[in-house]
């Protein structure tokens, strides 16, 4: 009967981190939507507007670490409730008549709020799934994704019909209906935050640090080929319809590779399934480049697999190598990835405007693979059953 009530509050624990996450994530993507709105109404130029956006995903990426460490003895019910509930203000703040003003203090009170949530999530799947939270890990970040895909879709039908300061308000509605059902969903006491869940031999914390790479390198590698990806559909001849469904077939593949990547990562192992996924985006991204469109449209949604997938692996190995502090591991894991999300588009632009589109989009194919050798030195850091067949311990069977 215990038992019983423990694998439930589980899956109540996973629901509740994964629908904050769908529900931040989903306010993250959703800005996008009203970046024109904003360029118009306020006079602004591009420059201004790179600037303005960047006080929310900034505020968010910067406050990763400090969110952790001074709210660490609160509850997974109350961080998540109080993230949410920040968020949900910032765009109310937003969707008031402040003017320019007002919409940059609603990105930052945004942007704090996300912060919290990211650690938070993590940490709360990490602490109730032990050792088996390497898929339930992979679960929660897909269920960004799925937030992703609804809030700036649900902003682009609504924002031709309302104001978009009542579309803002909209959304700040629905982070308070899901703070009330977070109440039944998440625990309401703190999570222990110093088990050790499998680098007990102290070499965790130069493993983290490989992982850490990686996870920045692989983010750029995404983000790099993403800022290309329109540029080069409208050099094969399509138009702006076919960027749109290329980029469509892009994210389908790539919710479908966080959601199942993770159960590669339990087969091949990490060092293993990183090797394949990194590997195959390197070949797929380079294939784009010398295929027609509509070769390209079928390749891509098998390149948002791996091009996606590698992040589940990346994320459900932190609590292995955290070092023993899992939240504040998730905190510096999450501020390495979304601050090579900001800087990587720039320096690929810097590569392409220097040079040419192709050596942009072979920068970030270079990206992918470079990752397979550093993914090798992050063998002795992990145990036996995480390494897989090609780690220390599955290779020493093998050749014996």
């Amino acid at each position: 009967m215990k038992s019983r009530h423990c694998g439930n509050q589980r899956k109540r624990s996973l629901v509740g981190a994964c629908l904050a996450h769908a529900l931040h994530d989903g306010y993250t993507d959703a800005l996008y939507v009203f970046l024109p709105v904003w360029q118009a109404q306020f006079s602004l130029s591009y420059a201004a507007l790179a600037v303005v956006r960047a006080l929310y995903s900034g505020t968010m990426g910067g406050l990763q670490i400090p969110a952790d460490r001074v709210l660490r003895s609160l509850s997974p019910r109350a961080a998540l409730i109080l993230s949410t509930i920040l968020a949900s203000t910032g765009l109310l703040i937003m969707a008031l008549p402040f003017g320019f003003v007002g919409l940059c203090v609603g990105l930052v009170v945004a942007g704090i709020g996300s912060s919290i949530q990211h650690p938070c999530g993590s940490m709360l799947i990490t602490a109730s799934y032990g050792s088996a939270s390497r898929h339930p890990l992979g679960i929660y970040n897909f269920s960004g994704d799925l937030g992703k895909a609804a809030l700036p879709a649900l902003g682009a039908v609504l924002l031709p019909i309302f104001a978009w300061q009542s579309v803002l308000g909209l959304m700040a509605v629905l982070g308070i209906v899901l703070s009330v059902a977070l109440v039944p969903l998440t625990p309401a006491s703190p999570l222990p935050r110093t088990a050790k869940t499998g680098a007990a031999s102290g070499q965790g914390r130069g493993g983290f640090g490989i992982l850490t790479a990686i996870g920045a390198l692989d983010t750029a590698t995404r983000m790099g080929y993403l800022l290309f990806l329109p540029f080069l559909i409208h050099g094969q001849g399509g138009d702006s319809a076919t960027v749109g469904i290329a980029l469509a077939l892009l994210f389908i593949g790539g919710a479908f590779g966080k959601a199942t990547c993770s159960r590669l990562g339990e087969r091949l192992g990490v060092v293993g399934s990183v090797m394949v996924t990194e590997a195959a985006t390197a070949l797929l991204i380079t294939a784009t480049l010398f295929t027609p469109l509509t070769p390209t449209l079928i390749l891509l949604p098998l390149l948002g697999i791996v091009l996606n997938g590698t992040s589940s692996v990346l994320y459900g190995t932190v609590p292995e190598l955290s070092d023993g502090d899992t939240g504040r591991a998730f905190a510096v894991f999450y501020t390495s990835v979304i601050g090579s999300g900001g800087v990587a588009p720039i320096l690929y632009g810097a590569i392409a405007d220097h040079s040419t589109q192709t050596i942009g989009v072979m920068a970030s194919a270079a990206t992918a693979a470079l990752i397979v050798p550093l993914v090798l030195t992050l063998r002795p850091h992990l145990s036996s059953s995480t390494a897989g067949p090609y780690g220390q311990a599955g290779f020493s069977r093998h050749r014996s």
